[in-house]
């Protein structure tokens, strides 16, 4: 079981996805599963980038969508297939600093009426 779930939807995201997957494999904290939401119809260059990851860290894993859905269905597509106690927002394009997920899990579990943060 893992504490923490990213879930990360992805569509042409090729331009800043190494640096935002780089940042989210170098937390800290390290008990997550990394799920990324490939969007129907993404560019071969960031699927490329996708899988390298994949095949480099278990915690990395694609999900595929058959159609081209929006953000919020993509993260849908995310959350049902996490696995973690608690879930982590990403985009494409944000940097996490390391410490991202030590912080807020150890908030969490301080405040466990605290729905998000």
């Amino acid at each position: 079981m893992y504490d923490i779930s990213v879930v990360m939807p992805v569509y042409n995201g090729e331009d800043h996805l190494r640096e935002s997957i780089d940042s989210i494999l170098a937390q800290t904290f390290e008990n997550f599963e990394f799920l990324i939401v490939c969007e129907y119809g993404s560019n071969e260059e960031s699927v490329a980038i996708l899988e390298e990851y994949a095949a480099k860290d278990p915690r990395v894993k694609i999900l595929y969508n058959k159609e081209r859905l929006v953000i919020s269905a993509s993260l849908n597509v995310g959350m049902k297939a996490a696995q973690g106690e608690y879930i982590a927002r990403m985009d494409g394009d944000d940097i996490s600093m390391p410490r991202r997920f030590e912080v807020q899990k150890l908030y969490m579990d301080m405040y466990p009426d605290i729905g998000m943060c």
